[in-house]
């Protein structure tokens, strides 16, 4: 049984509307939603008998308006809370070299409240055993750090 036109296009549109939805479901990421409500449109457009070129300007337009009309309210109230981790409370905190730092060789540790982490230097320079440093930063498994300047009293709280 052979197709004419008007239903390959009305099966084109629902095709496509069920990609677009399925790819928004899958991914949950407001990626597709907006292409859905554009082929939900041309197919609408398509099975009141509209032409061709009215289908693709109304998938167009109502893909268009959608992307940018809701998109960034939802962006605005959607997922956007940053989740902090453990390990973000390292930042700020003094540490206690415990393995002399040099970025050159690749070696340094520091020990920050009982757990021992693999230490940078922040400007490069060597840092020895036994000084006093300021968590700057976290890079993957390593802080970046800095001196605390001489007569800063330890907070041994923190190591």
């Amino acid at each position: 049984m052979p197709f004419d036109a008007e239903s390959m296009q009305k099966i084109v549109w629902l095709v496509l509307l069920l990609l677009f939805a399925g790819g928004e479901a899958a991914t949950v990421g407001l990626t597709s939603i907006w292409f859905a409500a554009g082929a939900l449109a041309a197919l609408i457009a398509a099975l009141l008998g509209g032409a061709l070129w009215i289908q693709i300007t109304l998938f167009l337009a109502v893909s268009l308006l959608c992307l940018a009309a809701v998109r960034p309210l939802a962006k605005k109230h959607l997922n956007n809370q940053v989740e902090h981790t453990n390990a973000d409370r390292a930042i700020g905190q003094e540490a206690l070299v415990t393995e002399d730092i040099d970025n050159i060789q690749g070696k340094g540790a520091v020990i920050i409240r009982g757990v021992t982490w693999t230490a940078r230097s922040e400007d490069g320079d060597p840092i020895p055993a036994g000084t006093m440093v300021k968590v700057l930063h976290i890079e993957g498994v390593k802080v970046f750090v800095e001196r605390v300047p001489a007569g800063a009293s330890p907070r041994q709280e923190n190591w």
